[in-house]
């Protein structure tokens, strides 16, 4: 068999990073984990090849050398995996879908030959048995949740490692919580299954074989779910192979807030090599954070959770959003004054979505307020169900907050709050080889000293983290060229229109 493994192009969001790549040569953030370890779960002897449309081109003739064309899609991507399967289904090449996007939305996908739905641990050998015995069904649903220990490594000499800026690996599936809005307990349940501390490490050395150094994402949607196991095995373990390995990465991941709780755990993480957490923080408000079920986020001094994690030596990004039924208009002005006291300089702000597989759109769908299918981007002004709060309002109240917040004299405002609590480890390293640290320099002092309309926001805080914490000034110009790249997202979000919901009248029924 010749296999062709087809990653689609995500659009250009706040995640993308697309405009701060140029700065250190790369074309996307991360190459797909999900195809690679697919690639890794199919018979060795086939012939595979991967093309993610991130970084590359895709041409008939490569859909026409494969016997088979995989696709795996997050829901974001919806219309470019929509464009790959009408290519292959043109040239009458069959198609194997899975992955989020397919797992909760199959049913808008009727060119796909095969869809192998759920962790494919689960259902991709069912597939494949049938596939050789000639009797290949159209649809395959999960019966279980997969046992992570059997996870094999991903297959990446199928990527050029060259592309990415950073690379990622997975230890756990699964949150212990239940965010009305998240589709993620939907996908890989409550119980968090983890894989071995010997996989994590085999893991790190497969990537340090193949000459990686730099940024690893662990995509754990909750990586502090077991955190026993973390603490007991993993991390020890991260941190012994790091320190005999001359510390080639840094790590980033995600978890909840509880992680301020617990000292040790942070201490581990820190020593082990990580650098950055995402959080969601969702609301400053606790009606909004009672709504969506986000009890772990309530009944907390939020900002004094995030300074404390900062102190620990991990920086926060944080995740926002607007439109919950109990938003009133003065959400928007809250929102940035939390983000701006809290120094979490990467704030990720986005209207609330009402994703397929959610409590949030069971609810909504029985109220009558869901309208079409979600686009998966939180970054757009598409609105697929009913507010309460007038639409038009919601989407200038969204737009307003992320133009404030990215403006030059919020974010540098911001970005020096944190740097003056952030307590940087012994051992930092925040961007790729010295060359690659020099040239993002340079970049950032023409685009952004020179250029940019921020060049005196730029200067003060150069020379401020330069002069009073010479250990973090690389961190300090990476966050400037993020700072960079949310700027321009920003500006594209506000020159966007209220979509979806214009002709829309809210009745005064609650919900």
């Amino acid at each position: 068999m010749k296999i062709l493994l087809v990653y689609p192009r995500s659009p250009d969001t706040f995640w993308s990073f697309r405009h701060a790549l140029p700065f250190i040569g790369k074309k996307s953030v991360f190459p797909p984990l999900g195809l690679l370890t697919v690639a890794a779960m199919l018979p060795a002897f086939w012939e595979m090849k991967l093309i993610d449309l991130n970084v590359d081109q895709l041409s008939d003739r490569d859909i026409l050398w494969s016997d088979f064309v995989f696709i795996s899609a997050m829901t974001v991507q919806r219309v470019s995996a929509k464009d790959v399967l009408a290519r292959c289904h043109d040239l009458q090449v069959k198609t194997v879908a899975g992955g989020p996007l397919f797992t909760s939305c199959h049913d808008e996908f009727p060119l796909v030959n095969h869809l192998v739905l759920g962790e494919a641990e689960a259902t991709l050998p069912c597939f494949l048995e049938d596939l050789e015995r000639n009797i290949a069904q159209r649809i395959y649903f999960p019966t279980g949740r997969p046992d992570l220990s059997l996870t094999p490594l991903p297959r990446w000499e199928l990527v050029d490692m060259r592309k990415y800026a950073s690379m990622n690996i997975q230890f756990s599936r699964g949150c212990p919580f239940d965010c009305e809005f998240c589709d993620i307990t939907q996908l890989f349940g409550h119980k968090v299954r983890t894989k071995t501390a010997v996989q994590v490490i085999a893991e790190l050395e497969a990537l340090h074989v193949r000459g990686w150094r730099g940024g690893v994402f662990f995509v754990d949607d909750n990586f502090i779910g077991d955190k026993g196991k973390l603490k007991m095995e993993v991390l020890p373990a991260m941190t012994a192979w790091m320190q005999d390995n001359d510390h080639p990465f840094y790590f980033y991941t995600e978890a909840s807030i509880n992680l301020a709780d617990d000292a040790g755990l942070l201490e581990l993480m820190v020593a082990a090599g990580f650098r950055e957490v995402f959080i969601g923080i969702e609301s400053p408000e606790e009606n909004a954070l009672r709504e969506t079920g986000k009890f772990h986020n309530r009944g907390r001094d939020l900002i004094a959770a995030v300074q404390s994690i900062h102190r620990a030596g991990l920086q926060v990004q944080g995740g926002f959003i607007v439109g919950f039924d109990s938003d009133s208009p003065d959400i928007f002005d809250k929102q940035v004054r939390f983000i701006q006291e809290s120094g979490i300089v990467t704030a990720m702000v986005g209207v609330l979505m009402a994703l397929r597989g959610t409590k949030l759109y069971d609810r909504l769908a029985g109220e009558g307020r869901i309208i079409s299918g979600s686009t998966g981007n939180n970054t757009d002004t598409f609105l697929n169900y009913v507010p309460l709060m007038n639409p038009q309002l919601l989407i200038a109240g969204y737009q307003n907050l992320i133009k404030t917040i990215y403006s030059p004299d919020y974010f540098y405002a911001r970005l020096l709050t944190f740097l003056k609590v952030y307590r940087p480890p012994e051992i930092s390293r925040f961007l790729l080889p010295p060359w690659r640290d020099i040239k993002a320099l340079l970049l950032s002092m023409l685009m952004l000293g020179l250029v940019g309309r921020e060049r005196v926001y730029y200067w003060k805080v150069f020379l401020w983290s330069l002069l009073k914490k010479p250990r973090i000034f690389p961190l300090a110009i990476a966050m400037m060229i993020y700072g960079f790249h949310f700027r321009k997202v920003a500006e594209q979000l506000c020159n966007l229109p209220c979509s979806g919901r214009e002709t829309v009248t809210v009745t005064g029924k609650k919900g």
